[in-house]
């Protein structure tokens, strides 16, 4: 079954062309290449030479450099000569956007071209336009007489180009046709991809981004689907999340959406976009790759061949589950912290996961990202907690206590069906499920026990598999209940393998957001084999869920990665922006270096902050402009009464 990997239950990589950009080989099984881009004024020689050896020295693979006119495109000339005259070969990538031009130039100096299908010939104008079908072919054979020029030039050249689709920067023609869509995304890309084969050039990368990782997922799968369909073959696939934003919550956010992917053996060359120094971008995107840099050579018991599919991965939709307490059905996502190892709980240690102990008050304080469950093994705590945590303990413990109502019992699969059997249930049960082992007798009783709506009703999965394969396995688990229509709710718990704090973060975001971006799970559990403090890995939680949208509680920032066209300094800037609004649960506030990357970019934030000119802001609500040429010291407070204006803004606590 050809959906848009090789399998949905085993890591296979997908077949793609070969490209060749310099020396550089991408696609057909080549390792997966990491590449990141400049932030330095492309005019500015040295300083562009300088960063790109950092970054080449980091591991970049392929360094990109932003031309937004003919002037920077001509000195990529003197930067390409001064980095082979240091000794450095890395191929370089000339990043364009609104001038043909300049990507001509261009593609007689660098190794390869980036394109944006979405403004490099047509203009966006935020406009609904009309056209019937003659008139929708005239505007494609306008698209040919501007684009083949390019395409001439690389041929001869040699040069590569990236035709790569941004999600926020769609053309007012394919708006009006397909709507801000992942379709939209893909046509987009496949106009100009056509035109390319019928020139019979072929030394393409394709991309498709987006900030919202779930668009991002949905329109590389369409992608492939399409290009399967219609061609006959597929061309590599450049993965990257747009305006990520940085920290912990960048890396998180990047992780799910590139990892989600490369999970199933999509994706040839990567970048994580990071509002920080370029250099901090390649050990993330080392820390991913390397998880697909080695033969997987396990092969689940779980890997049979699917004949059909009970869910559509191109578009979203939460798998229908019933409620048990406060998990399950609508309700936002549950999160289990991982108590297991203190021998004796104080109500300090629940500062970690949202919980604050006021003595003179005698009061507890709830954070918006504080965890549902605390898992303490066989012990339980001595103090009491807030009324909103409850306490999942181990199910042998559990039958020793003399107040078991307060408690949930936590059982294994065996010990679960015997425990139903004798009567020794709680009114609410975890029950562990290892995906490992569908096949296996225990699991097959379980899922006829759990076919019974009464026993249905009491019990929250675990589910949680090893190896490589883990997502995979876990997911065939999720497949196998929606194919036999049980709705019991079921919590991911990803466990990680890993050896350091970042590593971690990777597994995690890319197991558990992979599951969940397919409209999997009721909840998260994440735990690590080195017991890692539970401050990291609730924030991670946290995290992936609201990169994933399924549980929003913090503010979303939807920041670019700066490059040599940003107008302000955007670290500094989304520092500010952040230290003053960070309290604001829901709201998104996207930071824009220059108008390339806004507003189309920032496509569905609340509020935009983009560079307009130097030291000049314009301000978005929406897409909507609502202060234009603002000067750079003033326009963090306009942006707090911009939303004070719109009912946004609350107090800080």
């Amino acid at each position: 079954m050809q959906l848009y990997c090789n399998s949905l239950t085993e890591y296979k990589r997908l077949a793609t062309l070969e490209v060749k950009v310099g020396d550089l080989l991408i696609g057909n099984f080549q390792p997966i290449r990491i590449q990141t881009m400049t932030t330095t004024d492309t005019m500015d020689t040295a300083g562009t030479v300088a960063q790109a050896i950092r970054c080449i020295e980091a591991g970049a693979e392929l360094v990109r450099i932003t031309a937004p006119s003919k002037k920077e495109a001509e000195n990529l000339l003197h930067i390409k000569n001064e980095l082979r005259r240091q000794g450095y070969h890395t191929p370089l990538v000339a990043d364009i956007h609104f001038t043909p031009n300049a990507a001509e130039i261009a593609a007689r100096i660098v190794e390869k071209v980036r394109i944006n299908p979405g403004n490099y010939i047509d203009k966006k104008k935020f406009e609904t336009i009309e056209y019937t079908d003659a008139e929708y072919l005239e505007e494609i054979d306008r698209i040919r007489e501007r684009f083949t020029p390019l395409v001439s030039i690389c041929k001869e050249y040699g040069t590569a180009m990236r035709i790569g689709t941004n999600h926020g920067s769609l053309s007012d023609r394919i708006m009006s046709r397909y709507g801000d869509t992942p379709m939209g995304m893909v046509e987009s890309a496949m106009e100009f991809l056509r035109i390319a084969e019928d020139l019979q050039y072929r030394n393409i990368v394709l991309s498709m981004k987006a900030s919202n990782p779930q668009v991002m997922v949905q329109a590389y799968r369409l992608l492939v689907q399409t290009m399967h369909q219609e061609l006959g073959h597929c061309y590599p696939l450049h993965l990257g999340v747009t305006e990520a934003g940085d920290g912990e919550d960048g890396r998180i956010k990047s992780a799910i959406g590139i990892g989600t992917l490369l999970e199933d053996g999509v994706g040839d060359t990567i970048r994580v976009s990071l509002t920080e120094d370029p250099e901090f971008e390649l050990p993330v995107c080392r820390d991913i790759v390397k998880r697909y840099s080695g033969a997987r050579t396990e092969k689940p018991a779980t890997a049979r061949p699917l004949d059909a599919l009970p869910y559509s991965p191109f578009s979203y939709k939460r798998r229908e589950s019933i409620a048990v307490d406060n998990t399950g059905d609508k309700q936002v996502p549950v999160v289990v912290a991982d108590y297991r190892n203190p021998a004796t709980i104080q109500p300090s240690d629940l500062n970690a996961i949202g919980y604050t102990y006021d003595e003179p008050s005698d009061k507890w304080n709830i954070a918006d990202a504080a965890a549902d469950y605390i898992y303490t093994g066989t012990q339980v705590p001595s103090f009491a907690l807030p009324g909103t945590l409850q306490v999942v303990v181990d199910a042998g413990h559990w039958q020793t206590l003399a107040d078991k109502a307060a408690y949930v019992p936590y059982f294994g699969t065996r010990a679960y069906l015997d425990a139903v059997a004798a009567g020794q249930t709680g009114k609410k049960n975890f029950v562990a499920v290892n995906a490992d082992d569908l096949d296996t007798t225990d699991i097959s009783d379980l899922l006829k026990q759990l076919a019974q709506p009464v026993a249905a009703s009491a019990v929250i999965l675990a589910v949680h598999a090893t190896g490589s394969n883990a997502m995979a396995s876990i997911r065939r688990f999720f497949i196998l209940l929606t194919a036999q229509q049980l709705t019991v709710p079921v919590i991911i718990h990803s466990v990680s393998p890993q050896a350091t704090a970042d590593e971690h973060l990777i597994h995690h975001a890319t197991e558990a957001g992979a599951l969940l971006l397919d409209g999997f799970g009721d909840g998260l559990w994440l735990t690590n084999q080195d017991q890692a403090q539970a401050a990291l890995l609730n924030n991670i939680a946290f995290g992936i869920l609201q990169a994933t949208r399924t549980r929003i509680s913090k503010t979303e920032y939807i920041s670019c990665p700066s490059c040599g066209r940003t107008l302000f300094d955007l670290q500094e800037t989304t520092a500010r922006i952040r230290a003053v609004t960070h309290h604001l649960k829901g709201v998104k506030i996207a930071i824009m270096g220059c108008i390339v990357n806004g507003p189309g970019e920032m496509a569905d934030a609340d509020f935009g902050y983009v560079g307009s000119g130097v030291g000049k802001i314009t301000l978005y609500r929406g897409k909507e402009v609502v202060k234009r040429g603002l000067n750079s010291d003033v326009a963090v407070d306009e942006l707090i009464s911009l939303i004070r204006e719109n009912g946004m803004w609350v107090e800080k606590n």
